[in-house]
């Protein structure tokens, strides 16, 4: 529903509770003169893809800060890639295991990938490895502390010694075969658009809806302390490594980096507080793990297995939209087949590559707990296919709405191509586009993190979480600004300043924190995404 208070009302309004934010620890990013654009927008639905970064997809695209030496538009020069030992490495390593997934099509080995030259290369190119968009290649680590590795201070230099795929993460497509890249040419492309969290996907799609990291308490004294990560740290006690397994090789050339624990837990801080940083399961189902022995419902994940994340009670977006009775839902590929299976009598874990637990961070909360909250959950957790298609042409999309595509669907490498992923997300765009709501819509279409691939673009310092590597987001609507590409500096959290400012809610404390600390880094505040938005509609 619009809004009908009078214009210059709303917009005074709105920068009354912009200043009161900042004053109150909310990013200064807040205050802006684009107001009318923001009250444009009525329904925002967020479309979280997978693991590309932006180098990987949109590298060479017009105007944006794209590769150095392939982009005249690129904004840095290229940092060959380093040895453990600091020396630059004379060829990029093999990918380790084969670059392509064993049944497809075509096949390219390990041996075939050897002895590229150390630079970024075209994946479907000839000079490259000669493997279009349509094939799936095999995944690349990433987690939260290989991506601080990788990333070396902003230089990116580290990512082919750090990576178990080798030379395949300096690997990019040409993105103008992409239907997704024609979108990007319509709308805004924002190319300074950073994951929230260092790493994987568990923690990036925590961040999209909290801006924080799962907490585990006396996670030591539980059967997950296996999973309490080995890490070396400075005079400081700040990170630096992951401490190498004894007996590892001296040079990344001679095999895949190994570590003697890259577990799913930090370490304590200071608070004595552990915190989740790479995959654990759902403490709800669907979950990887069975039901626990005498569960008769069947809707819940064994507590004691190592792997089960404890119910998380911090603050998520969902509450904040849920206190002020703004309607808002997460709606996810392959959601119901999964949880029917996960009801019934079967073998754990369910079979992959359509639907991932981890990808479904509200289901980590204690409010969506199946038989306590049974109702709420309901509500804001739902299947793609059973309805949201049917709710966006009846115009009854919620105000925020989340979507997260099927695994195979996704574009995660490892069990999905780029061109799969590509059609589907343009095909939903195009779906979106016939809406009732689209007069007042605003789509972000982005990526949970960058997949283990390399991107030269060097994050904004801030926080012990991230930012981490760049990736792609399109910001399409009435109100985008056309064939433009947005260079302010953004994050995952921006998609969470939007819908803060945009319908005035509490500031989450990730995001004073992350303010906090990019202000003591001598940095930017990071943007809301207001900056893609102009005051009419074309």
């Amino acid at each position: 529903m619009r809004l009908n208070l009078p214009h210059t009302r709303l917009s005074l309004l709105i920068a009354a509770v912009s200043i009161a934010l900042t004053a109150c620890g909310g990013s200064n990013s807040l205050v802006a003169d684009n107001n009318d654009a923001v009250r444009n927008i009525d329904t925002v639905v967020v479309i979280y893809a997978e693991n590309r970064g932006f180098d990987t997809l949109y590298g060479l695209f017009p105007g944006a800060d794209g590769i150095p030496g392939v982009n005249p538009s690129s904004k840095a020069a290229y940092i060959p890639q380093k040895d453990y030992n600091g020396a630059v490495l004379p060829v990029l390593p093999p990918s380790w295991g084969g670059v392509t997934i064993p049944g497809q099509s075509k096949v390219i080995t390990q041996a075939q990938s050897a002895n590229m030259p150390n630079r970024p290369f075209q994946v479907d190119s000839a000079d490259g490895l000669n493997a279009d968009a349509s094939l799936v290649t095999r995944d690349l680590v990433h987690r939260f502390y290989n991506d601080q590795m990788q990333i070396d201070d902003g230089k990116n230099d580290m990512f082919t010694a750090y990576s178990d795929a080798g030379g395949l993460s300096m690997g990019y497509y040409d993105g103008r075969k992409m239907a997704m890249w024609n979108i990007a040419r319509q709308y805004t492309l924002a190319d300074n658009f950073y994951i929230g969290a260092f790493g994987g996907s568990f923690l990036n799609h925590q961040f999209l809806i909290c801006a924080c990291a799962p907490q585990y308490p006396n996670a030591d004294k539980s059967v997950a302390h296996g999973g309490i990560s080995k890490i070396d740290v400075d005079a400081n006690g700040q990170f630096l490594r992951l401490t190498p397994a004894a007996g590892s090789q001296a040079s990344v050339l001679d095999g895949a980096p190994k570590y003697a624990n890259d577990g799913t837990l930090t370490p304590k801080d200071d608070k004595g507080m552990y915190y989740a940083v790479n995959t654990m399961q759902p403490p709800y189902q669907p979950s990887s793990v069975a039901p626990p022995a005498g569960d008769k419902t069947r809707l819940y994940a064994d507590p004691k297995q190592a792997t089960v994340l404890p119910p998380q009670t911090q603050t998520n977006i969902g509450d904040l939209l849920s206190a002020k009775g703004i309607s808002w839902a997460w709606y996810a590929g392959a959601w119901n087949s999964t949880l029917n299976v996960a009801e019934g009598n079967r073998k754990f874990p369910a079979p992959t590559p359509n639907f991932q637990f981890h990808h479904q961070p509200f289901n980590y909360f204690a409010n969506m707990d199946p038989v306590t909250h049974a109702a709420y959950r309901a509500q804001h957790l739902k299947d793609f296919d059973a309805s949201f298609l049917q709710d966006a042409a009846a115009g009854k999309l919620p105000t925020v709405t989340f979507y997260k595509p099927q695994g195979n669907l996704n574009q995660h490498a490892g069990y999905a191509s780029v061109a799969a992923g590509d059609a589907h997300i343009a095909e939903v765009i195009a779906k979106l586009k016939q809406s009732p709501q689209w007069g007042h819509m605003m789509i972000v279409v982005t990526y949970d993190e960058n997949g283990g691939f390399w991107d030269h673009a060097a994050p904004p310092k801030a926080d012990r979480w991230g930012p981490g590597s760049r990736i792609p987001t399109i910001i399409i609507s009435p109100y985008a600004k056309k064939s433009y590409v947005d260079s302010t500096p953004y994050d995952t959290t921006s998609i969470l300043r939007f819908i803060t400012r945009r319908w005035s809610l509490p500031v989450l404390d990730g995001i004073k924190e992350r303010d906090q600390a990019l202000r003591a880094n001598g940095g930017k505040p990071i943007g809301d995404l207001s900056g893609a938005l102009q005051a009419s509609a074309q």
